[in-house]
Order: structure tokens, then sequence, then C-alpha cells
């Protein structure tokens, strides 16, 4: 049987489960509001240890990199990710993922080819736009700031 792509796309949408759409919204928002909660909750803690808001703020930065971390190691993270969808997509603790999770997949292709190479491959992208749109914006605002 051979079909078309437009016959087949159709053949798909007669399949496919209608997505729960209200549901998955509110649980991202719910899982994406307790890891916010969770970083505040580190912050909060920092600072009760002494640190100042600033060192606090670096130190929530690394202690929620190194729980994202650790829970993608420990295939936590992705069954997370299965139960609030986007809302692990919260910035830091997401994008630790995005960098951990290739790098766990490609172990056995060894240290430089696999982990090493495979690494960036989701999160390269976002490092290259994101470099280049900064650069883009400071020579905007040091334009704005010359007139």
């Amino acid at each position: 049987m051979k079909l078309s792509n437009t016959e087949y796309q159709e053949y798909v949408q007669r399949l496919a489960q209608p997505s729960p759409l209200g549901k998955n919204m509110a649980l991202a928002f719910l899982i994406g509001g307790a890891i916010c909660t969770l970083g505040q909750l580190v912050q909060n803690g920092w600072m009760a240890a002494g640190a100042g808001k600033l060192e606090a703020g670096t130190l929530t930065s690394v202690t929620m990199i190194f729980l994202s971390v650790l829970l993608t190691g420990l295939n936590l993270y992705n069954k997370l990710a299965r139960f609030g969808g986007a809302g692990t997509l919260v910035p830091i603790t997401g994008f630790a993922n995005a960098v951990a999770s290739p790098a766990i997949d490609f172990k056995s292709e060894g240290l430089i080819t696999g982990m090493g190479a495979k690494m960036f491959i989701v999160a390269g992208p976002v490092i290259v736009y994101g470099v280049a749109a900064s650069a883009l914006y400071g020579v905007i605002l040091c334009a704005f700031e010359l007139l």
C-alpha cells in the first residue's frame, strides 16, 4: 500500500489521540513552579548559611545544576519530564539536563567521541544562538548609547 504525503498525514490524524492540553499545561505550570520554588528555597538556605545575596545566587545556580545532572544520571529527571512536560524546561535545570542527557547516552562510545562530542548536540545551538543574540544586542546597545 503506497500512500502520498497528504494521505499519510490524514491517516495519522485519524489515529492520533487528542492531547489533553489543559492537563498538560496545568502539570507544566505545577512542575515548573515547584522547580522554581525549590530554587528559591535553596537560595534562602544559602543566605541563611551566611552567603550574601550575590554569592547565594551563584551557589543556587550551581546547586540547581548539580541536582538536575544528578537526577538525569539517576534517570529521575526523565520521569519528571514525562509527568511535568514543559515545566521541566525551566532554564537552568532544563539546560543542565540537555547537556548531561546526551553525554550519558553516548558514554559507551568513549570519553572523546561519545561524551565529549555528543554532550552539546542539543545545547550547542542554544549556546551559539544565545551568544550571537547577546553580541547583536550589545552592538545595538552601544549604537544607541553613541547617539
